[in-house]
């Protein structure tokens, strides 16, 4: 027999005793429950569908379990994290399809950009890392809190007001389960730039509280603090030749 988030929703009979649950069992690990805890928990007994879907033996160790992913994500922010190497390895057709196309570039030319466009991929894998963490950073001052951990499921951010955000980089990064959920759901939702004219959209913020804190040039400001104080938040490949072109050993 096990419990899941909808079965101890189910089995409490107020929002305090659900929440209860979470703050008796993290003190047995001298825990105390947060505020960002609380109300990410709030969302979740609010909206019992996209609470996360954990399993355990009893209420207490469905808790207990939640704070761990919880931390555990939030422990491994990219700013502290470090990124593995991709795990696949490069087609060579895509190297004789360019090639094909321009019959003048050199062996040495072709390789550089295989392991340009894999640099590229490495890059983009922790973009959306990067900017949630930013988010987090500076949403805090505004009663958001980041969902580590999907400690909320298709929300990245919850706030004391019982809001719930939706966060992508582009506006053609969702797919259709992620719009459908915000049906008959206070999720709102933004992205940092339309990938057809390429404008960013910060003004969503900006104008939101009065303030001009949320912009690229802050955020371009961000990711290369990150990248500076953790170079290996980027995992680059020991033999991609653009480590020597930049002047990086292996």
């Amino acid at each position: 027999m096990s419990v899941n988030f909808d079965s101890v929703i189910n089995a409490s009979s107020s929002e305090e005793s659900f929440l209860q649950v979470f703050q008796d069992a993290f003190s047995q690990q001298a825990h105390p429950l947060l505020e960002a805890h609380r109300t990410i928990l709030t969302a979740c007994y609010r909206n019992p569908g996209l609470s996360p879907t954990l399993k355990a033996h009893t209420p207490e160790m469905l808790a207990k379990t939640w704070l761990k992913k919880y931390n555990d994500s939030y422990n491994s922010r990219i700013s502290r994290r470090l990124s593995k190497p991709l795990g696949t390895v490069a087609d060579p057709i895509v190297s004789i399809i360019i090639n094909a196309r321009l019959p003048g570039l050199t062996t040495e030319q072709l390789e550089q950009i295989k392991y340009a466009h894999r640099l590229s991929m490495s890059a983009e894998n922790i973009q959306g890392l990067l900017l949630e963490e930013f988010l987090a950073e500076q949403l805090a001052d505004y009663g958001w809190y980041c969902c580590w951990g999907e400690s909320v499921r298709h929300v990245d951010f919850c706030n004391v007001d019982g809001s719930l955000l939706q966060v992508k980089n582009r506006s053609n990064s969702e797919n259709s389960s992620s719009s459908r959920v915000r049906i008959n759901r206070p999720i709102e939702k933004w992205y940092r730039v339309d990938a057809r004219t390429g404008s960013y959209r910060w003004s969503y913020f900006n104008d939101k509280y009065s303030t001009d804190r949320f912009s690229e040039e802050n955020f371009v400001t961000f990711v290369q603090r990150i990248l500076l104080a953790n170079p290996n938040a980027l995992a680059i490949e020991l033999n991609n030749p653009w480590q020597d072109l930049s002047g990086l050993s292996n």
